[in-house]
């Protein structure tokens, strides 16, 4: 059990950090604001499915670089490609071969793309697409699943969350919702806006599957009112298939996004598609002319490295299998001790078994984030980081089961917290996502 008073040069470091950094993280998903007090602020090392803190703490680690690293930490066939890679420098004034090479190998995997720009972020790689679809159709709007949380850091999509102040009101025109799963909605919003569409843009599943042939119906609607459809595979690729959702639903986007997990955590992404979108994107004799992914370090010879290896180690051992069975491992074994403990009804298991999450309900029912903090609070206080689920290549068996007593441990506390006030078993303030509406 890790101790209250366990945490003493994190919360050093806490303090460094909010004096020289907004929010003291360089992303919203890592920030104090989503965790209890009682948690490691910073972590400085982590190997195969295990992390350590600053105060050397380890932990069984989920969610791995907010799903990136795939295989695990410091995977060694990864980082024995980065280590010889950067013996040769990181950045040069022309192209290197390896950018070739890592485009070959991304589109040996994704057969329906023809062509690839790599970038550094998912934001980089949507936001292109974007820019993509409004030149080649002429149209301004886009359509956005709204049920999926995050696509893009730039104005066109951060200005439907509640996160929007800084963006000129007539960007917030520009961007629509529609509901997943609901082709009609989808039918009815392109035709209300007729020849106005550029794009439609979604995660081909996130927590909820496609239902009744949602994502080939979705190609039809975009077919027949001239839309560009465009598949974020941030997740989902390298994850559901080794050829992503696309490959796993057996349905073609225009436009695919990567990322995340494509490098095993290094900064690498990736914009794929058709070659007659993708080459608007080149510098051509005539209109229109695209600014499409000019980045100093889009194509660092190290990270396509990374990149690279990366796919050899999906293409020749059993990632995709790996995955779903330590994830079904996983879930089989939440399920059963949340059915002894009689919290159907307050703590659920989502998603598909390489990419699950949790939801926390009180004892309305309703979702609070209080509960979810406690539980964080108390999966930590036993060994286990895990702001989801997300299992890597490199959680074993034993991992999973340890993971599992941890959970029950933890839900005992949730369960005396639905009979009184959950405040009481919180450790310090609730966190206060603030990015979530």
């Amino acid at each position: 059990m890790v101790s209250e008073g366990a945490f003493e040069r994190s919360e050093q470091w806490r303090a460094r950090a909010r004096a020289v950094i907004p929010g003291g993280a360089h992303c919203h998903a890592k920030a104090d604001s989503e965790y209890p007090q009682l948690s490691p602020g910073f972590l400085v090392r982590g190997q195969g499915c295990h992390v350590w803190d600053a105060d050397g703490n380890r932990y069984i680690e989920f969610a791995s670089g907010n799903r990136s690293v795939s295989l695990g930490h410091a995977f060694e066939p990864v980082v024995a490609a980065v280590r010889a890679e950067l013996e040769h420098g990181v950045n040069f004034t022309r192209p290197t071969p390896l950018e070739v090479v890592a485009a070959e190998s991304l589109l040996e995997l994704v057969p329906a793309s023809d062509m690839v720009k790599f970038c550094k972020n998912g934001s980089d790689a949507t936001s292109a697409a974007i820019r993509l679809a409004r030149a080649a159709t002429g149209r301004d709007l886009v359509a956005c699943c709204q049920d999926h949380p995050f696509f893009s850091f730039e104005d066109w999509f951060i200005t439907t969350t509640a996160m929007s102040a800084g963006i000129p009101s007539p960007v917030r025109e520009w961007t629509l919702g529609f509901a997943y799963n609901d082709p009609r909605g989808l039918r009815q919003l392109l035709t209300d806006h007729p020849d106005q569409v550029a794009a439609v843009i979604l995660e081909p599943a996130r927590y909820d599957e496609p239902r009744d042939g949602y994502l080939a119906e979705v190609r039809r609607i975009c077919d027949a009112h001239g839309a560009v459809l465009i598949f974020d595979e941030l997740i989902t690729g390298f994850r559901w298939d080794i050829g992503g959702g696309q490959a796993a639903y057996g349905v073609v986007p225009d436009l695919s996004c990567w990322g995340k997990a494509m490098a095993n955590g290094f900064s690498v992404s990736a914009l794929s598609g058709r070659r007659e979108l993708m080459e608007l994107g080149a510098p051509p004799d005539g209109p229109p002319r695209v600014f499409l992914l000019s980045t100093t370090h889009g194509a660092e010879p190290h990270a396509l490295a990374a990149a690279i290896a990366t796919m050899r180690v999906y293409r020749e051992q059993p990632v995709i299998e790996t995955l779903d069975a330590r994830g079904r491992r996983l879930r089989d074994g939440c399920l059963e001790v949340i059915r002894a403990r009689g919290l159907q009804r307050h703590f659920e298991i989502i998603g598909r078994p390489c990419c699950l999450n949790y939801v926390t309900r009180d004892a309305m029912g309703q979702v609070s984030s209080l509960l979810r903090a406690l539980f964080l609070q108390e999966t930590i206080r036993r060994g286990i980081l895990a702001s989801s689920l997300v299992v890597n290549f490199s959680h074993a068996e034993s991992d999973i089961d340890r993971t599992v007593e941890a959970i029950d441990g933890a839900l005992q506390v949730y369960q005396r917290a639905l009979d009184g006030d959950p405040l009481e078993f919180l450790v310090g303030p609730p966190p206060t996502p603030i990015y979530r509406r």
